[in-house]
């Protein structure tokens, strides 16, 4: 056999095999789940802001404020590399 027949006849296939394999692999799920989880949280806090910013009272306005206040605290302590 030729370089060429032997390269298509076992490397080729092998090479094929680990990229689908690679592309099965479940890496990166984490990453997918806790931006899930955080989207959630903020639907969470954003519904909860609105309903205390309805309600008629000091109290309610005065947490959604706190809350408003502790959020874009958090936002602008957040650095990127």
């Amino acid at each position: 056999m030729s370089e060429l027949t032997k390269y298509v006849a076992v490397a080729w296939p092998m090479a094929i095999r680990g990229r689908l394999a690679s592309l099965r692999c479940e890496r990166g799920q984490g990453t997918v789940e806790y931006v899930g989880l955080i989207l959630l949280v903020s639907l969470l806090m954003v519904g909860m802001v609105a309903a205390m910013k309805t309600f008629n009272g000091a109290q309610g306005t005065e947490i959604a404020g706190v809350i408003i206040a502790k959020i874009k605290q958090a936002v602008n302590a957040v650095t990127f590399r």
